[in-house]
């Protein structure tokens, strides 16, 4: 006993001493660590996690669903219905850039994406997951959907167009000026049952990393200095921006319309239909390059379609703060009942980027948080219950129990 006692106060002194060796160790460096880095302090590391403990989101994670997903948030309990039991948030590829304009191809059944700094097109295969360069170059395309004949649709940065991959393999523009001047940037389209297309066409393409920047004295290339001609194919790099950011429709004629005017929603971003085609939902995200005006603020804007196409009664759908957290929204789809899915891009807010849903009355109702930025969201899948989510460098896609509307 005598001998266990000396033991223990021996091993409590050997502690003690290694805790004091470390104490003074740590002021030790605390000394000779310059003042100014002290005052500046050690920049924070982004979090690198949504859920405690860490979990693999990858298609061979171990099991982590025990009924329902816990990255995927009940807000309103209306969200339960919409929610599938025992279904997982996968991620199903990685390795793109900026991935962006997801679109299902339901005659193919394959998943079609862009990775825009890559300047190319991607596929995920439904019937093995397996994922192949689809197109490339693609001309830094930026969003993608499918219209009601299953014809792909491309909005191109670089070519400052929207084109159509037409069923005998050529390649139809579709638009790629208004008024005589050439277009931005087309960021997303979506079709419409009476055989036009809608799009957006902020300036987003204007910049190296996802287009080419304007000829020398254009908004995105003032001093010249940059050369957007490096890189590309003869003929390309030499527009400048000649248009105002705004939302145009191309009739089956190929007439051009502008539908929504910079003043109405600044750099508009991501559009969708109701599923009766009587709302037009666009995204107002933030400043692009060229722009002289302030940009979007981070929202969305509603409008109602009439018969005429003609749109009205603007309103302020939501300005997506949630929980006090900007949760910038990019791409938006409607499911059949109308709710509002819509990606979100929280910066290192970890735990808000992903997606956010919506009624159609613009009541929050449910969140998916992933462990990246999202772009751009599209049902599909055979029954079109699954939701995928192009996320910064990745592929993600869990089922839902809804089914998305319309087309692509």
């Amino acid at each position: 006993m005598q001998r266990e006692a000396c033991d223990r106060r021996e091993a409590k002194m050997m502690s003690r001493r290694t805790m004091m060796k470390a104490m003074g160790a740590a002021a030790g460096a605390a000394v000779v660590v310059p003042g100014v880095a002290l005052a500046q302090g050690k920049p924070a590391e982004p979090p690198s996690t949504v859920t405690t403990p860490p979990r693999d989101f990858g298609p061979n994670a171990p099991p982590n669903v025990y009924f329902t997903d816990p990255d995927v948030i009940t807000i309103d309990p209306m969200f339960n219905g919409l929610r599938q039991p025992n279904a997982p948030i996968q991620r199903l590829w990685t390795g793109a850039l900026w991935s962006e304009g997801p679109a299902w191809s339901s005659q193919g059944r394959y998943l079609v994406w862009s990775d825009i700094p890559n300047n190319r097109q991607l596929r995920w295969l439904e019937d093995d997951g397996r994922v192949t360069v689809f197109r490339m170059p693609s001309n830094n395309s930026n969003g993608n959907t499918f219209d009601f004949q299953g014809r792909q649709l491309s909005c191109e940065h670089l070519t400052r167009r929207v084109v159509r991959y037409d069923n005998d393999g050529s390649i139809t523009v579709i638009a790629d000026r208004y008024d005589g001047k050439r277009l931005n940037s087309p960021n997303d389209v979506v079709p419409h049952p009476d055989g036009s297309y809608w799009f957006t066409d902020p300036p987003y393409g204007g910049q190296l990393y996802e287009g080419a920047p304007d000829a020398a004295g254009g908004p995105s290339n003032h001093a010249g200095r940059l050369k957007p001609r490096l890189g590309q194919a003869a003929g390309l790099g030499n527009d400048k921006r000649e248009l105002p950011t705004n939302v145009y429709r191309v009739d089956p004629s190929g007439k051009v319309d502008l539908v929504v005017s910079e003043s109405q929603v600044p750099d508009p971003n991501g559009l969708a239909f109701s599923p009766d085609f009587k709302k037009l939902y666009v995204v107002s995200t933030g400043r692009g390059p060229g722009d002289t005006g302030p940009g979007g603020k981070g929202d969305m804007h509603v409008f109602d379609v009439g018969a005429d196409n003609k749109l009205s009664n603007q309103k302020l759908f939501s300005d997506f703060m949630v929980d006090g957290v900007k949760c910038g929204p990019d791409g938006v789809r409607c499911d059949v009942d109308g709710n509002v899915w819509c990606s979100s891009n929280a910066g290192r807010a970890v735990g808000y980027s992903g997606v956010t849903v919506w009624t159609p009355e613009g009541k929050l109702i449910g969140r998916i948080r992933l462990p990246e930025v999202c772009g751009n969201v599209c049902f599909g899948g055979p029954k079109r219950n699954r939701l995928f989510m192009a996320a910064s460098q990745s592929l993600y896609a869990v089922y839902v129990a809804t089914q998305g509307a319309a087309a692509g």
